[in-house]
């Protein structure tokens, strides 16, 4: 069991990262701290993908050794993979754990989709967090505070106030 949880500590972070930033969106008044909790939560995700796409003993996809073509004169950078190269020597085969499914390539390779992703993720949340922190810049301008329960309160003081001129107007 032990064992178990051990091998999957990552997990475990990523489950109690989440846990503690939702926790502060949630439970905090303060706009900055829910913005804050909110990238903390969002930085669990990135670190999930991130975890699922990565291979156990893989590389970066980059053709070299033996999956590159030619091995000589004739092999360049970028070198396309050569299906079922015939310079692998039985004992590298056997010690690579043999070709991969229907690839025929030889070494193991991480997919890169997810940390792409999780790249241009990064850019929109660093940008996203700027715009939530102008908007409590704003509102810290417009109200005097930045606790979600004192705007509340104003909204709800003022619109109770324009309720009660439009009454007296009607009634006028």
């Amino acid at each position: 069991m032990l064992q178990f949880v051990l091998e999957r500590a990552n997990y475990w972070a990523i489950i109690g990262l989440m846990m503690v930033g939702l926790y502060i969106t949630f439970q905090s008044a303060n706009m900055i701290k829910k913005l804050v909790g909110l990238s903390i939560f969002q930085t669990s995700v990135f670190l999930f993908y991130i975890t699922l796409g990565k291979v156990a003993g893989g590389s970066a996809p980059i053709l070299f050794g033996r999956d590159g073509v030619g091995h000589g004169e004739e092999a360049g950078h970028g070198a396309v993979a050569a299906e079922g190269s015939a310079h692998v020597t039985e004992a590298a085969h056997a010690a690579d754990g043999g070709h991969q499914a229907g690839t025929g390539l030889i070494e193991v390779y991480s997919n890169p989709l997810p940390h792409v992703l999780i790249l241009t993720a990064i850019v929109v949340g660093v940008a996203t967090l700027a715009v939530g922190l102008a908007l409590v810049v704003r509102i810290r301008e417009s109200y005097g505070c930045i606790e979600s329960d004192e705007v509340r309160r104003m909204d709800i003081a003022v619109a109770d106030a324009q309720d009660a001129d439009d009454q007296i107007e009607a009634a006028g």
